[in-house]
């Protein structure tokens, strides 16, 4: 029967959800800071008191029951409401305090995110960062997780999505001196077919298409892959194709530096397409104050470059 005595501890919900996010009772404590064996325990005693089994285990996995799928489900938004609450309590007009966990892709962890966490926390040294770096687009409330970056993604009504870092970004082709030399710089995108090409793409999807533009004409090429890499390993793709070993497609701001030192050069230029830059997303419903303090500073940063 529920009674007060079951619902006792945030704390084993808070566990709960974390063996759920994750998958698994070793991941969650990685992420609590716990024992495995302690969280196993917290989850018995949990399933215990409820009186129903909340995951299905076995020797290599950690599933959820039905039940377990919808406690989760109900749980995650108040889980990070009441966090959201209980930071805005502990923080002051002076002073902010508390979590600040965002899920980001491994993309702007290069050059665009570490400066913008390196200003937040000198200014706000009180605020706790946690990155969770994976390329999926994630339910941030389901992941316990304040905000998200991504980059155009279709995203939910009641979803807000504010510019972190460059407003517009640009892909860019090249390749080593050597490779150049080797192979003959191409005049046109078509021209790529015929060379060997370093291709990025996401864990478990399909390679990334090469698109290109110029004036209104638009290209969008699938070229034959010498290496295929996924976007974790992007700096180690910039490295082989300045030894020779291909052509790559990337983002022009990775691109610059090599650029400017002549270990890469690039081709196409006049056909490199923009895109729009990262975005920071997050629920409409309660924004923490270690978030709504990020998005204060990304407000200054663009009134101060429009200025």
């Amino acid at each position: 029967m529920a009674n007060n005595e079951t619902y006792r501890s945030l704390d084993d919900l808070q566990v709960f959800q974390a063996v759920a996010d994750t998958g698994g009772f070793r991941a969650a404590a990685r992420a609590l800071g716990q024992s495995p064996s302690g969280v196993s325990e917290t989850i018995t005693q949990l399933e215990a008191r409820l009186g129903v089994a909340l995951f299905n285990r076995t020797t290599r996995s950690v599933m959820l029951t039905e039940a377990g799928r919808q406690l989760a489900t109900r749980i995650g938004p108040l889980l990070a409401d009441t966090r959201a609450a209980l930071d805005e309590a502990a923080s002051s007009r002076a002073l902010v305090r508390g979590r600040l966990r965002l899920n980001v892709p491994a993309a702007v962890m290069v050059d665009i995110l570490p400066p913008i966490l390196d200003r937040f926390m000198n200014r706000h040294p009180e605020v706790h960062v946690d990155l969770i770096v994976e390329d999926r687009l994630v339910d941030i409330t389901r992941a316990d997780c304040d905000a998200g970056i991504r980059y155009g993604e279709h995203l939910e009504q009641d979803v807000i999505a504010v510019p972190i870092g460059p407003e517009r970004q640009q892909a860019g082709v090249a390749a080593g001196p050597s490779y150049w030399a080797r192979r003959g710089i191409p005049t046109h995108p078509s021209q790529l077919m015929d060379h060997d090409c370093i291709r990025t793409r996401l864990a478990g999807a399909a390679l990334f298409p090469w698109e290109f533009e110029q004036g209104a004409e638009t290209l969008v090429l699938d070229p034959p892959a010498r290496l295929s890499v996924t976007s974790g390993g992007a700096a180690a793709a910039i490295d082989l194709a300045i030894a020779g070993h291909g052509v790559i497609y990337i983002f022009r701001n990775w691109l610059d530096p090599h650029f400017a030192t002549g270990s890469l050069v690039p081709a196409l230029a006049d056909w490199w397409p923009g895109y729009d830059g990262p975005r920071l997303y997050f629920s409409s419903r309660l924004v923490a104050p270690p978030l709504r303090a990020l998005v204060d500073m990304l407000a200054q940063d663009r009134r101060a470059g429009d200025g």
